[in-house]
């Protein structure tokens, strides 16, 4: 059995191997998605929406801006703390932000965050010494701050509220309930886990190793995490239509299950995933009510934010890359200026000496 077992395991590296399985799922997601979506999208009124869209109170989309704007500095203690738990404490807040705000906003509305949001992150922290390992170890250290919060949040909103989750998964609440007990029950043993001893936190080997948060720090981990998702589904739930009611618990795990849905479809902006979840998990409203949401929330929390990283990091750029150097030939130029201004009277003064021997 082992043998057959570890043939099959062989077998399926060299033949397909997890790269291909993911991108696989991932287009079986955007697929099923966008499939969903067109169909329910059949028979919306576009008129209706455009007056869905006015009907939304200033004061609530300004609210929900703030939100957004607290979610985005919550986001950026993800690279922070990670930067504090490798040890590289030389490296400055205002550049962990730049790194984290940059790198997430970019990536996800690109697609393949993974790739994209990592390169970004070397791009900002070679400046400062760091490898490639080091960039990959914050990326693990800020991806497992978002899973702790997801599951965490996910977890207490299930076993709350268990049928929010059934029109999404189309499990009865009981299972959902039992779901929601086991993300919980993991994170209590990660805790349990962690207590045993440095050393065990101790992941990976020869040149890539990283120290695990101890169960204090992981505590702030999961804050953090917990934060971010909480200003985000409050941004959705103020956008949201009055009537009929929704309690904010339920419309968080929607939010948070169509969010994991479109993380893992790797979809630039999990375009199509995120929207086709959140109307088949909300059937109780208006088509056309909820797509406007949806409309304000992508300005709000993909476009708006897109906009300004991409203008920074081409400010940076140009910065870096022509302001700077022309800086600096600016100045080599005048200190040979000065230097050849300098040596002409003292050269015309020894010409005039030695005419007079």
């Amino acid at each position: 059995m082992h043998r057959l077992l570890t043939t099959l395991g062989r077998g399926f590296k060299e033949k397909i191997g997890w790269k291909r399985l993911g991108i696989a799922a991932s287009l079986l997601i955007i697929v099923f998605a966008v499939t969903t979506l067109i169909r329910t999208l059949k028979g919306v009124d576009t008129n209706i929406i455009l007056t869905a869209l006015t009907e939304i109170a200033p004061h609530r989309i300004a609210l929900a801006a703030l939100c957004v704007v607290g979610a985005f500095c919550t986001l950026t203690f993800y690279d922070f703390f990670a930067l504090r738990t490798i040890g590289k404490t030389h490296v400055p807040y205002r550049i962990a932000a730049l790194s984290s705000f940059t790198s997430y906003t970019i990536g996800h509305n690109i697609g393949a965050t993974v790739f994209t949001g990592g390169a970004i992150r070397f791009r900002i922290y070679s400046d400062y010494g760091l490898t490639a390992i080091d960039v990959a170890k914050i990326c693990f250290l800020s991806g497992l701050t978002f899973w702790l919060g997801n599951l965490f949040v996910l977890g207490f909103g299930m076993a709350w509220h268990p049928g929010a989750a059934s029109a999404m998964d189309l499990l009865p609440p009981a299972m959902n309930r039992l779901i929601a007990i086991g993300c919980l029950a993991g994170i209590g043993v990660y805790f349990l886990w962690l207590l045993t001893g440095e050393k065990r936190r101790e992941l990976g080997q020869n040149g890539w190793k990283v120290v695990l948060p101890s169960a204090r720090l992981t505590l702030l981990q999961v804050l953090i995490g917990v934060v971010d998702l909480g200003f985000c589904a409050l941004a959705m739930y103020l956008l949201m239509p009055t009537q009929p009611h929704i309690d904010f618990i339920s419309l968080a795990v929607v939010f948070i299950l169509a969010t994991l849905l479109g993380f893992a479809s790797h979809a630039p902006g999990s375009l199509g995933v995120f929207d086709a979840a959140m109307l088949v998990a909300l059937p109780e409203f208006s088509k056309e009510q909820l797509l406007a949401t949806l409309v304000v929330f992508r300005i709000l929390y993909f476009l708006i934010p897109f906009g300004i990283s991409i203008s920074i990091m081409g400010m940076r750029e140009l910065w870096l890359n022509v302001v700077q150097p022309w800086q600096e030939r600016r100045k080599l130029g005048g200190a040979c200026t000065a230097s050849a201004t300098v040596r002409q009277p003292i050269e015309g003064q020894q010409r005039i000496k030695r005419l007079k021997r």
